[in-house]
Order: structure tokens, then C-alpha cells, then sequence
């Protein structure tokens, strides 16, 4: 006879192998009523002998109690988007890149993969044990919800593998499954979830796990990011044999033509799926190849994702008006007549521009073809010119601001009307909630129709005087849709941006031309916080930076300029007096009179020590580091497996190729 000890692992095993028969594999081992006794049975055996609770007992994925938010953590490795093909020609120029990168002109091997469409997932295991869950966020930090993800009972919560993994997914709910969740909801009276993608996303981040664990969740892996394996398709079928789910649909792709035919016969494969996939995801499968050729600023070099054509609807534009943006544009919109597109009703789309308009005449009246540009964003493709009725003229675009009554301006060879008023109330409007959004400063209390009313009651006439508002309590209790619990939960949201967010984030907030989140995070690494930019002179700030390696001289400029206006600067110290603190780890500067002064180095291959910090050891010891050989470069350092491009680059632009040996005897 076994004893409770024993007959709790043999529970917690044959519970979990159910669990991944129905949820990963779609193939139920056992009727419900089995499943039921069995775990009913550990639940029994559970109270008896509290002792034998673990955290991987299948009993734990009933979640925990409501938090107050989500902890923050910042990833080793950053998690990257996806360049997007639509076309034929496009795959092949995606080829053509990851050949010529590759410096041979041999058939390249790819996995092609369902791309689904869900929530992205990072997952870390230490000892076959889950440790930890995160949501992508901003690519570099992103949200604790490794409570959330224990109640998924697709993501097994122990591993038979010692080793540590550090796996990238997707959590995504079937269509299936949210006619379920919405038919609830309805009766509920909550509104409806869009589309399983909305559901999915807005089920991890609840802030109470035991509602995420009612949500019927899946999950499903495809990169990991430890370095085990020499192949993608080995790592996934690994993957897989110790009981991670994969998409078991993907497939080996010999060069850009089986790719292509692939592609068409998918087409017609995907709609049979349980899940919904817009598209298919191209890797390169050797993963020494993918090293060579690298990332941009915001895509791997190795991969890109295939978008079938969108839905497209007919309906009838009704109205063209403008908005007004945060630096003075006017974006005409289309007023339509609400139509069912991709899983929403739309009744508003961006024509973009005059020309946009103009070339694709499009009228008032008109009978138009929308569709969702990266299923998500809807946009008008053409006019049905048959449909088009008599009375249908060309629209004449405004010749004031519809937000303050200004003149507005059109500059030569510019496609754009512009209000030029600085303190145009829809330029502030737009500011406000581009300063806010989630991936700035997150203050999510603070959505659109709120931040109009503030505008138009004047307690907000800069962007500072966001951080203020915690001291106007009585004013913002006097605003539409605003009681005490809302006007308390926007105070905490606004008082925890004050110090939550980094320098970098501050920085891609504030909007400053040309400077997106990679240049600002140069920027902030640079300077530390906001008082150390503003303690430099706009002068000095933007020579420094046309030294750093990713910002160049328009860029720098541009910086100069915004720091150089006085309404600027006072708008900044403002902040800094209401206790705004956004602080950057600063990268150590290149030391003066170093071993490695007036050298530059770019480091290619496989090392013992992680890229970053061979970069810093080159700084801090006088040298320049360069992401890639340029005109100028001294030294390509190269480890193991180093691609024939990069050397062929150096021996062109004049960089001796030196290994670690060499480097270590510069550095004396």
C-alpha cells in the first residue's frame, strides 16, 4: 500500500498528463468524470496532509487574491517584433537579405509556423520547476504574471529538464472558447471582447488570478532563448518531447520557393485550425546563421512574419473631419456607416493625408472598401465609383484648426495641413495622451475623453501639470464621470508614474522629434536622469551625442533644439519640483589615456562573456565600440563561428580581424 506521500506524486502526475493530453495535445486520455475524481481525490489528500502542498500540485492553478499591480522586470535578452511581408516579391527580398548576410548564395533552410494570434509570453523554469512569467511590455521590462500564467493548465508547472529555459510563446484563447466567455458577459452586462487576442491580453493582465484561471487559456512555445540546440526545429521537437506545448504544424522550408508553396497551401489549411492565425512565421533554422546576421533596432535580421490579406467590408462614408496631433498635423478621418470588420465594428478610419485622399478621390458619399492594416488598424482602400451618387463633390480641406479656430498652414511639397498654435488646445490634448500611454509614463487611468476634459477645464496646460494633479482633488471630482474611487485611482496612477518609470521611457514621451525608444534609452544611458541633461548645454548635449554610436547628427540636432526652448525647459523643471524621478544606469564612459584610446572595435561571433559586456570592457578601457565595421574601424574581434560577410566587410573597410587572444594583449 502506498503511502500519502507516494499517492500524492501519483495524483499530481497522472493529473498533469491528462492536462497536457486535452489542453497541448487536443487528444482527452480520460472522460471529465475521471479527471474529476482523480483531482478531487489530491484535493481530499491535500487537506488531510497540508504538508504535501506544493507549488507545482495541479491544486495551485487555482490562483491567488487581487494584487495591486504588476512588478516590473527587466529581461536579459530583449524580446524583438517581427518585420512583416505581404507579397511574394517581399519573401524573396527577405531572402535575399538573409543569404547575402549569410555570404553564400546556397539555399537557405526555414521553419515556417502558424503566427498566432495572442498575447506574447516569456517563461523562465530553474529545475524543471516554473519560476517565472512575464508579458513582452516594451521588449527590455516587462510585467510579473508568473500567478496568472500557474493557472494556464496548458503551461505545465514542472519540466522533466534540469537545465534552465527561457522560453518565448504565445497565450491565446480559442474563437471558440470566447463565444463562450462573451456569451457570459452579456449576461453579465460587461461589454464583449472583441476578439480572442483582446480576451486573451486582457485575461493575463487581470489583476485577481482567480478570474484568469477561469478563462479558458492556451499557450503554445516557439523560441527559446538559452542556446542548446544547434537547430530550430530540434529545439521545438525537444520542446515538445518533455511536455511543452509547440505548434506541432511547423514545418521545414528547403530556400524561398517551398517557402512560397507553403504559403498558398496554408492559406486554405489555417481556417480548419482550433485557433486563429493570421499569417506565417519564417526563421531561419540554423541558429549559427541567425547569430551572423543579427537585429536591427526593432527586428531580427533572421526572421519575418507573413500577413495574409486582410478582411476588407463595404460601407458608406458619411462625413470627413480632422484631428489635430500633438505637433500641430491635421489627420483627416472618415465618418462611416458601422460596419463588421475583422471581428469589430468600425465606424471611423484615418484617410492619412490630402494626397491620400486625393489620389484615391475619395468623397462624401462615397461607398467605400476598408481594411484592417496589420488586422488591427482600419484604413479605406479605394471607392466603388458605380455606387458613387450625384450629389458626391470633392471635399475641400479646412482652412482653420477645428480644435482652436486658427489658420492653418501647409507647408510646400508637405501632404499635411499644420495648426501652428503652441497652445492649441487639440495639439495638448494629443501631447497628453501620447505622454501617458502605456509604454511612456502608463498613467492607464488617464484615457481620452478624461484628458479633454482637463485640457478644456484648464487644469492641465503642459505636460507637467499631469503631476500635479494629485493636489486639485476637489477640481477633478467636479468632472464628468468622476467619483472619489476614480478620482483616487487616477491620484495612485499618476503618483506611482512619478517614480516607477525610467529616464528612457520619460524621454520617448515627451515626444521629441525624431527620437524614438531606442534613441532615447542612448540618451538616457548618457545622461543618467533629467536634471543631469538639463544641467549640460544644449550645445554640448548635442556634440556628445553625434559621438554615440546610433544617434547621428539630425538626431542630436533635434535634441538640442527641444532642450534649447525656453517653454521646454521650464515645462521639465516643473516636473523635477513636483517630484518626477526617472533615473537611467549610466553607461560608463571611455576612460581618458586607456589602453584601448583611439581604438574602435566591432565584436562579432561566439565568446565566453555575453556581447555587452566585452563593449563595456572595450569603454571602459578608452575604446570606441561599433556595432558594425565601418569606414574607420581598427579591429573586428572575432570569437567562434564568425560569418565570412563580416570578415569580407573588414578586410573591405580596412579592419584587422584580431581573436580574444590579441584583444587580451592590447588591453595589456
Amino acid at each position: 500500500m502506498s503511502t500519502p506521500a507516494e499517492r500524492h506524486r501519483f495524483l499530481c502526475d497522472e493529473i498533469a498528463r491528462h492536462a497536457h493530453a486535452y489542453y497541448v495535445l487536443d487528444l482527452p486520455s480520460v472522460s471529465d468524470a475521471e479527471y474529476d475524481a482523480l483531482y478531487n481525490e489530491l484535493l481530499a489528500l491535500e487537506t488531510a496532509h497540508p504538508e504535501l502542498v506544493t507549488p507545482t500540485s495541479p491544486s495551485q492553478r487555482v490562483g491567488a487574491a487581487p494584487r495591486e499591480g504588476f512588478r516590473k522586470v527587466e529581461r536579459a535578452t530583449r524580446m524583438y517584433s517581427l518585420d512583416n511581408a505581404y507579397t511574394e516579391d517581399d519573401l524573396r527580398e527577405f531572402d535575399r537579405r538573409v543569404r547575402e548576410g549569410h555570404g553564400h548564395d546556397e539555399l537557405v533552410v526555414y521553419v515556417a509556423e502558424p503566427k498566432i494570434d495572442g498575447a506574447s509570453i516569456e517563461v523562465t523554469y530553474e529545475d524543471g520547476v516554473l519560476v517565472l512569467a512575464t508579458t513582452r511590455g516594451d521588449g527590455a521590462v516587462g510585467e510579473d504574471v508568473t500567478t496568472n500564467v500557474r493557472t494556464i493548465q496548458a503551461v505545465p508547472l514542472r519540466i522533466p529538464e534540469k537545465r534552465t529555459l527561457t522560453l518565448r510563446g504565445e497565450i491565446f484563447i480559442r474563437p471558440i472558447d470566447l463565444e463562450t466567455i462573451n456569451e457570459r458577459r452579456r449576461a453579465d452586462g460587461e461589454p464583449e471582447f472583441a476578439n480572442p487576442r483582446n480576451a486573451a491580453a486582457g485575461s493575463l493582465r487581470l489583476l485577481d488570478a482567480r478570474l484568469t484561471a477561469e478563462r479558458p487559456l492556451r499557450a503554445v512555445f516557439y523560441d527559446l532563448v538559452e542556446r542548446y540546440f544547434e537547430h530550430h526545429h530540434a529545439m521545438l521537437a525537444h520542446l515538445a518531447a518533455i511536455g511543452l506545448p509547440t505548434h506541432r504544424r511547423e514545418h521545414l522550408c528547403r530556400g524561398v520557393d517551398e517557402v512560397i508553396a507553403f504559403i498558398a497551401r496554408f492559406d486554405t489549411e489555417r481556417r480548419a485550425l482550433p485557433f486563429e492565425t493570421d499569417g506565417v512565421v519564417l526563421k531561419v533554422d540554423d541558429l549559427q546563421l541567425r547569430d551572423e546576421l543579427g537585429f536591427t533596432a526593432r527586428f531580427p535580421r533572421w526572421a519575418t512574419a507573413w500577413k495574409y490579406a486582410a478582411e476588407t467590408a463595404e460601407t458608406v462614408l458619411r462625413e470627413i473631419t480632422c484631428d489635430v496631433g500633438r505637433t500641430g498635423a491635421l489627420t483627416p478621418v472618415a465618418i462611416l456607416d458601422p460596419v463588421q470588420l475583422s471581428g469589430t465594428t468600425v465606424s471611423r478610419a484615418s484617410l492619412h493625408n490630402l494626397d491620400q485622399i486625393a489620389s484615391k478621390d475619395i468623397r462624401v458619399g462615397d461607398t467605400v472598401v476598408l481594411q484592417k492594416a496589420g488586422e488591427i488598424i482600419p484604413q479605406v482602400l479605394r471607392v466603388v465609383p458605380e455606387h458613387r451618387p450625384e450629389s458626391a463633390v470633392p471635399w475641400q480641406p479646412p482652412t482653420v484648426c477645428p480644435s482652436c479656430g486658427r489658420p492653418v498652414e501647409r507647408e510646400e511639397g508637405v501632404a499635411a495641413l499644420r495648426c501652428v498654435n503652441a497652445r492649441c488646445p487639440g495639439r495638448l490634448e494629443a501631447a497628453v495622451w501620447y505622454f501617458t500611454r502605456r509604454g511612456a509614463m502608463d498613467v492607464d487611468r488617464l484615457g481620452q475623453s478624461l484628458v479633454e476634459q482637463l485640457v478644456r477645464e484648464g487644469l492641465v496646460t503642459d505636460l507637467a501639470d499631469v503631476f500635479a494633479l494629485p493636489a486639485k482633488r476637489d477640481r477633478l471630482l467636479g468632472l464628468e464621470r468622476m467619483g472619489d474611487k476614480s478620482v483616487q485611482s487616477l491620484v495612485d496612477a499618476i503618483e506611482n508614474a512619478k517614480t516607477s518609470r525610467r529616464f528612457d521611457q520619460l524621454l520617448t514621451a515627451l515626444g521629441i522629434p525624431l527620437v524614438g525608444s531606442v534613441a532615447a534609452k542612448l540618451v538616457a544611458e548618457r545622461y543618467g536622469d533629467l536634471r543631469g541633461l538639463l544641467d549640460r548645454d544644449p550645445s554640448e548635449v548635442r556634440q556628445e551625442l553625434e559621438t554615440i554610436d546610433g544617434i547621428g547628427a539630425k538626431m542630436a540636432e533635434s535634441v538640442a533644439r527641444f532642450l534649447a526652448d525656453p517653454d521646454v525647459r521650464a515645462m521639465l523643471e516643473k516636473m523635477l519640483a513636483l517630484g518626477v524621478v526617472a533615473k537611467q544606469p549610466m553607461k560608463a564612459a571611455r576612460a581618458e589615456g586607456g589602453p584601448l584610446a583611439g581604438l574602435s572595435f566591432c565584436v562579432t561571433g561566439s565568446f565566453e562573456d555575453k556581447r555587452e559586456a566585452i563593449w563595456e570592457r572595450i569603454e571602459a578601457a578608452g575604446g570606441e565600440v561599433h556595432k558594425s565595421v565601418k569606414k574607420g574601424t581598427t579591429y573586428l574581434l572575432a570569437g567562434e563561428k564568425v560569418g565570412k560577410t563580416k570578415t569580407d566587410d573588414a578586410a573591405k573597410k580596412g579592419a584587422k580581424v584580431i581573436d580574444w587572444s590579441a584583444f587580451l594583449a592590447l588591453l595589456g
